[in-house]
């Protein structure tokens, strides 16, 4: 049995919370009363199981008769039921400030994604198609070099976490933008990482270009409704 999707658990959740502790301390997130911690740990964790759950159903495993199999690496997660249980938890937990939660959680749900790709290292599966890059990789007992895409989509992550942060913070955007910029790069980096990894099939492709569309289309309505609300200049 293999337990080491709770690594890459563990580190993504770690991830998180660094950033939500650096985001306090430069005051990123004090339009907010709601413990964005608790509702990050919550998201994240029933998004995991969400996640986990969809990948047995796909297999053909039954998650009631095979509850053991939650915490086995045998299928992985599905990534996009994943996230789509941790939106709507965390869009759920913070409904009464829901713009200053999601906003509050957007910079740290980029990094725990890069904390979760990053746990590629605990699992021995950080590698892609072949490759003869300087940085390529190979697996234990093999000659062919691969590009470690789990890390390129880890790092474009981590840097657009950290991006993001500091966009807030000297920007001040309008409520409602950081959270649609996040689901929009977050898709769009796997969107782009997406060719370097092993594939029989399209791969969850559908789900990256419906977290782009969707953050696009939230940015533009956030972007007009806060423009509309503006009183209009008074004539001179």
């Amino acid at each position: 049995m293999e337990f080491t999707l709770l690594g890459s658990a563990a580190i993504a959740v770690a991830c998180v919370y660094a950033v939500l502790w650096w985001e306090a301390k430069r005051g990123n997130v004090l339009e907010c009363s709601r413990s964005l911690w608790d509702i990050a740990l919550t998201a994240a964790v029933v998004g995991v199981f969400a996640g986990r759950i969809a990948a047995m159903i796909g297999d053909g495993v039954n998650p009631i008769t095979n509850p053991a199999d939650l915490l086995i690496v045998r299928a992985g997660v599905a990534t996009g039921w994943a996230s789509l249980a941790a939106l709507a938890t965390a869009a759920w937990l913070g409904r009464k400030e829901l713009w200053p939660v999601l906003d509050g959680l957007a910079a740290a749900s980029l990094a725990g994604l890069a904390g979760w790709h990053a746990g590629c290292l605990t699992r021995d599966a950080c590698l892609g198609t072949p490759s003869d890059l300087p940085w390529a990789m190979t697996q234990p007992g093999s000659t062919v070099s691969r590009h470690p895409v789990e890390l390129y989509a880890a790092l474009a992550l981590a840097v657009a976490a950290v991006a993001l942060a500091a966009w807030r913070t000297r920007s001040l955007p309008p409520p409602g933008v950081p959270a649609a910029v996040a689901l929009a790069v977050a898709g769009a980096i796997r969107m782009a990482t997406e060719p370097l990894r092993p594939s029989l099939g399209p791969g969850p492709v559908g789900w990256y270009v419906a977290a782009i569309v969707a953050g696009v289309a939230i940015l533009v309505w956030r972007v007009w409704r806060v423009r509309a609300s503006r009183p209009a200049p008074t004539p001179t």
